[in-house]
């Protein structure tokens, strides 16, 4: 047993014939005391206390030096999603953390190498990247192919309605060449050759298929082929298309029998048209009509904030 003294020690007691016996006298420090304590009972005993201690450790910071750090949540992050879609399914590390690194920051390679080192503390071979890239042409068909057999499993695309648009990507350098070549550009930088990419993207906005074309590619003429390349390579027969009506003319829609949505240019209908839709269409936002038309039919509905930007922008005494 243990007898607290009033001088502030202890005595480690034991009984033998019933005779109180002192084992240890213990000093004077109430922290000192109870750790000789339990050292000498465990040392004796060979028993774990009941009431264990952690021992508080404290590390000054002046031992230590700033590196730096990693964003490894967001790294980790896009990983996964890459592979959730199975696009690690080809093993080139290389290539998926291009793609992660330009999510971020969409810059050059070379400047992608630099900010992989920076962020994540990934470093590789400029080398590397000129030998891997040839390589990646040949995977274009098989990403295209994982991404659809995702987009049918999990947000049930059936082929039926397909979105297409176009954009551009422009090169830091003002050296043409058979593909990369100056054309209209949606970056305002007419001076500096481009690509232009077709999208295909479902209701969801998930891009199901893409195509490449010369820089100096007019809009209208990258739709007929890649909806007809689409609709082969995954044996389609009925297919709808939603485009911008600057993309291509209905006329040519009709020529390949390709069933079609496409915005109306309102300034090209006859004035007989635009009559009926000033009579027909009711002054309620939202509300909309349907009118045969010499292709198709013509839908109309009305916004009511459109109608107060444009009535604001053709009244000159309220723009001063």
């Amino acid at each position: 047993m243990c007898r607290f003294l009033k001088s502030g020690s202890f005595h480690l007691l034991k009984f033998k014939n019933r005779k109180r016996l002192v084992v240890i006298h213990i000093g004077y420090e109430v922290t000192i005391l109870s750790n000789n304590a339990e050292r000498w009972i465990t040392e004796q005993t060979k028993q774990i206390s009941l009431f264990t201690k952690q021992e508080e450790r404290f590390i000054s910071l002046e031992q230590f030096e700033y590196l730096g750090f990693q964003y490894t949540f967001l790294y980790e992050t896009l990983y996964k999603l890459q592979a959730r879609l199975s696009y690690t399914y080809f093993g080139n590390k290389l290539l998926n953390d291009l793609v992660t690194i330009r999510i971020i920051y969409p810059f050059s390679k070379l400047r992608s190498f630099e900010l992989l080192n920076t962020y994540f503390n990934i470093n590789y071979r400029r080398q590397t990247l000129y030998q891997m890239l040839p390589g990646l042409l040949i995977l274009k068909n098989k990403i295209e192919e994982l991404t659809i057999e995702l987009t049918v499993k999990e947000f049930d695309f059936d082929f039926a309605l397909v979105f297409y648009d176009v954009t551009t990507l422009y090169f830091e350098t003002f050296k043409a060449d058979d593909f990369r070549k100056t054309g209209f550009s949606k970056d305002n930088k007419s001076n500096q050759p481009q690509i232009v990419v077709a999208l295909f993207v479902n209701k969801e906005e998930f891009l199901v298929a893409y195509e490449l074309f010369p820089g100096s590619t007019f809009e209208g003429h990258t739709l007929i082929p890649i909806i007809k390349d689409f609709k082969k390579k995954h044996i389609i027969k009925n297919l709808k298309v939603v485009a911008d009506a600057s993309m291509i003319s209905t006329d040519y829609f009709d020529k390949f029998r390709i069933d079609n949505i496409v915005g109306a240019h309102l300034g090209n209908l006859h004035a007989n048209v635009l009559n009926s839709i000033d009579r027909q269409l009711p002054r309620d936002d939202l509300a909309s009509i349907r009118l045969r038309a010499r292709t198709g039919y013509l839908i109309c509905d009305f916004s009511k904030k459109r109608f107060t930007k444009d009535k604001f922008e053709m009244d000159p005494a309220k723009r001063v």
